[in-house]
Order: C-alpha cells, then sequence, then structure tokens
C-alpha cells in the first residue's frame, strides 16, 4: 500500500495515541492547508527514503534518540516505553523525515519518573529549527510553521496527516490539563514544521 493510503488509513487511529538526491522544487500548497503561523517557504529539498536516528532542536537544549514505532495493542500508535522516556519515536507508517509527506514523531512529555523527551515542546516559536539525523548520515532541517494546542477529540486530521504537496514534519506529545484516569492530559501539543534544507553529518 502507498505511504499515502497508509498514512490515511490510520489518521484515525493516530487520535488515540494521546485521545541521494536534493532535487529543489516549489509547489502551490492546498487552499485548506492554512496554519496561523508562520507560512511554510516556498522552495524545499526533497530527500531519498531513509529512517531517522536522532532528533534535535536548537533552541530547546532538545537532543535525543529516534526509534520507530508501530500500532499498540489497541490500535493506536505505540510511544516510546517509559523505560525509554528521553527518546522520541518516529511513526514507521508514516513517510520518513525529507520525504514528501508528513513525518509523524511522538513522545511523552513526561512520566512517573519526570520530565521526558517532548517537556518543553509548548515553549517552541514559529522559525525555530528542528534537525533530524538520518540512517544515509544526512540531517533533514525543518523549520516550525506553527505549535498549537488541540483536544484529543479535536485533533484537525486532514491538517496533520493528508498534506504530501512538500516534506513535512509533525512533532506530537501531551498537554493541557492534568485529568487522570485513562485520558491523562487533557490536550496534545502540535508542532507542524516544514523541510528547509538538508545537509551530510560528514559536513558538520
Amino acid at each position: 500500500m502507498p505511504a499515502g493510503s497508509r498514512l490515511l488509513a490510520g489518521m484515525l487511529v493516530l487520535a488515540g495515541v494521546f485521545a541521494i538526491g536534493l532535487g529543489l522544487g516549489q509547489i502551490e500548497l492546498p487552499a485548506w492547508w492554512t496554519p496561523e503561523g508562520k507560512p511554510p517557504p516556498k522552495a524545499f529539498p526533497v530527500l531519498e527514503p531513509s529512517r531517522p536516528t536522532r532528533i534535535a532542536i536548537p533552541s530547546l537544549g532538545l537532543r535525543a534518540p529516534v526509534h520507530g514505532v508501530g500500532l499498540a495493542d489497541d490500535g493506536t500508535i505505540a510511544v516510546p516505553a517509559a523505560t525509554r522516556r528521553h527518546e522520541a519515536g518516529w511513526y514507521d507508517e508514516s513517510p520518513t523525515p525529507g520525504q514528501f509527506g508528513p513525518a509523524i514523531i511522538v513522545g511523552h512529555v513526561d512520566t512517573r519518573s519526570g520530565p521526558a523527551v517532548f517537556h518543553d515542546l509548548r515553549r517552541l516559536r514559529p522559525g525555530a529549527t528542528i534537525e533530524i539525523t538520518r540512517r544515509d548520515r544526512s540531517v533533514a532541517i525543518f523549520e516550525v510553521n506553527t505549535v498549537e494546542h488541540f483536544g484529543k477529540t479535536e485533533l484537525p486530521m486532514r491538517r496533520l496527516y493528508s498534506d504530501f504537496s512538500r516534506p513535512g514534519l509533525r512533532l506530537i506529545t501531551c498537554g493541557g490539563r492534568w485529568v487522570g484516569g485513562e485520558t491523562g492530559y487533557e490536550d496534545n501539543v502540535v508542532v507542524f514544521a516544514s523541510l528547509v534544507r538538508a545537509k551530510n553529518v560528514k559536513s558538520v
């Protein structure tokens, strides 16, 4: 099944998570893509598939490993185990960072052991950069467009998972008020970001 179809098929499933060439292209964004923050740049590279291995967000002082996650037993996207709270999880049915489409990376905001990998995600601002190191030793560099909060039953599915007009990134964690029970935190924090450039690790 094509990546786009797999991702669209998993849209409602993902709602339960928390409730080598550099070709330059220019593509018009769909009319329904209307972020409230900084718009994505018009020119962007497109990368070949390669799994992410690390994430860095310089403005937050965040550097962490990334490993693949699939679906949990209940049909939701799995998150890293609590014992790996300082790692992020790339949903392995989504595009790899730098391909066309939204790469999905999830992580805990905290656990019973303390703050976790995405604890400060809510502090990100439009224009900040996110660096994803990939297995092929390239680094995909994304620019934050918006950082938004949604109730767990109010995730904007099309914006999150359906934009295949350019390489994008979605970082997702919990946020808002702690309500306990099966809900935990009442909201999701979602970072929308767009690929702006790429570099090779050897050139850093």
